[in-house]
């Protein structure tokens, strides 16, 4: 099998294979030194982890599951690194207790006090809630604390390996800054012992002998501190490249935005003596007004926000999909999401191998796809909720148990998933925007002959809802809309359901049942 995914172009050409071969291409084809290939994702715990922040170790995952097919004898380790010892530039809108948190500005995100009142910082709060959600995932991977790994020492090598470089590194960053900034720049940034605060802009030198660097505080004292033991951190140009030299990244995702700094990356890496990884800059999510997504604003969508109208899965996809083109990354792409990734998942057992493996159910699954035994889509159970205004599971279920005998909840777990989740989308963001309005007289006829066929179906056509579907076209042909039959199914839309857009009428009819749509309908167009 390896050598299909190797060398079987047509097998294996989904984008993560692709990255798969890169790394193996970059490490000869045989096991680093280090006894394993690193894929490293890094994550800033300024704000509350967004779906961007998720995307990251889910892509990253995707490779690496690539990379184990193509070399399974070659170990491999994913590294989550939080920058949780940086200095807090800014107070996000969307955390409590904004005046503490604006107190705190310019401390390491460890040393502030967590304004949820829940963990022992700021930080480890952040990090905590990225943490449950990729536990909860299933990821494997290792947790690292920058903040840990300074003050116990494992950075002191590659800290005093910066100051012996120190020129070197300096004439590489200062002629990317401003007058202003070259005047005040070090890769350095001291940590006052007295304030706390992580001094960004107050170094004056360093003393190489010694090992120090010799800066001013807040009150302009001149004071000197070691570059090891946490008592310094790099600033995050030279941390990036530094870290990379340090742990020996073999491979690192990251968003656009890097990219513009990535050869300043490298070169850090290579004047330290590193080797630089394999990189893949994806393209930014965009909010629902076109803005990249921040975490200080809070513009985009939560893990738990995602996880409250759909499962997991489909928003693994959505990371799937198009790492490089710019995406809009709000809550109206979920149903969307859902449905794909069902098709997926459902479309799966039948495919040959060639396009299992362009699959994305493969990727997000790492092969194991689960069996989806039932033929009800996310958006179905959406209309669904839209005319039963269920308050809770058990009324969709009704439907759905008549709709396909032997479905429960306990036999299918992601089809309860999303009972659940669509009637959360239905109450927070249908039933508010729903505009029903009247039929015309040549509608009502449409609607009154719809139903007459309808309950006149045969025992074989009431239960089919491609067969129900042919007999909603031909109600609409018989009513002109031969050509316009956007327009009928528009008006059915509209006038039933209250909004522009809905599933396939045939299969939701199926669901509803026959007397249920026709009692809808003469309630509508009585």
């Amino acid at each position: 099998m390896k050598e299909v995914y190797l060398n079987s172009n047509h097998l294996a050409k989904s984008w993560p294979f692709e990255e798969a071969r890169r790394i193996f291409e970059k490490i000869g084809g045989k096991t680093p030194a280090k006894g394993y290939v690193l894929f490293e994702t890094g994550y800033g715990p300024s704000g509350l982890p967004h779906i961007g922040t998720f995307g990251e170790v889910v892509r990253t995952a995707f490779v690496r599951h690539a990379f184990s097919l193509i070399a399974p004898e070659i170990p491999t380790k994913m590294f989550c690194v939080s920058d949780d010892i940086d200095g807090l530039r800014k107070a996000p809108d969307n955390v409590p207790k904004q005046e503490m948190v604006k107190a705190n500005l310019g401390m390491p995100l460890t040393s502030i006090p967590d304004p949820f009142g829940t963990h022992e910082s700021y930080g480890h709060h952040m990090n905590a809630r990225l943490r449950g959600f990729l536990d909860g995932f299933g990821f494997q991977y290792e947790f690292i604390s920058a903040t840990e790994k300074y003050k116990s020492g494992a950075f002191d090598a590659t800290m005093l390996r910066v100051l012996e470089k120190y020129d070197e590194l300096m004439a590489l960053m200062l002629p990317t800054l401003g007058a202003e900034r070259q005047e005040t720049y070090s890769p350095f940034m001291p940590i006052d012992p007295d304030s706390g605060m992580v001094i960004d802009k107050g170094v004056k030198g360093v003393n190489k002998l010694k090992g120090t660097v010799i800066y001013l505080d807040v009150n302009g004292v001149e004071k000197e501190v070691p570059v090891t033991g946490g008592s310094c951190k790099l600033q995050w140009k030279i941390d990036f490249g530094a870290r990379w030299y340090s742990l020996d990244v073999d491979y690192e995702i990251y968003g656009k935005d890097h990219q513009p700094n990535e050869k300043i990356y490298r070169s850090v890496c290579e004047i330290l003596g590193g080797k630089p990884p394999i990189n893949f800059t994806y393209e930014m999510f965009l909010s629902d007004t076109g803005e990249k997504i921040s975490k200080s604003k809070g513009n985009g969508i939560s893990v738990e926000d995602w996880l409250k109208y759909a499962p997991a899965e489909s928003m693994a996809l959505f990371m799937y999909q198009k790492p490089k083109t710019a995406k809009r990354l709000y809550f109206d792409v979920i149903p969307k999401a859902a449905d794909e990734y069902l098709t997926f998942a459902q479309s799966f057992p039948t495919q040959d191998e060639a396009a299992q493996l362009d699959n994305p159910a493969f990727h997000i699954h790492e092969g194991k796809v689960p069996a989806i035994g039932f033929n009800l889509s996310y958006s179905l159970l959406l209309n669904l909720a839209s005319v039963c205004n269920p308050e809770n599971d058990s009324v969709l279920w009704g439907f759905i148990s008549k709709y396909q005998s032997g479905l429960t909840p306990e036999n299918s777990p992601i089809l309860q998933k999303m009972v659940v989740c669509a009637i959360s989308y239905y109450n927070d963001f249908i039933k508010k925007n729903k505009k029903y309005r009247e039929a015309s007289e040549a509608e009502r006829s449409a609607l009154h002959e719809l139903v007459e066929v309808l309950q006149s179906a045969t025992k074989e056509q009431k239960n089919d809802g491609a067969l129900l579907q042919n007999l909603v076209f031909q109600v609409g042909k018989n009513h002109g809309y031969e050509l316009k039959m956007r327009d009928w199914f528009l008006a059915l839309y509209q006038i039933l359901l209250g909004q522009d857009q809905g599933p396939r009428i045939g299969s939701f009819i199926a669901l509803f049942g026959i007397e249920n749509f026709a009692k809808l309908v003469k309630e509508k167009i009585k």
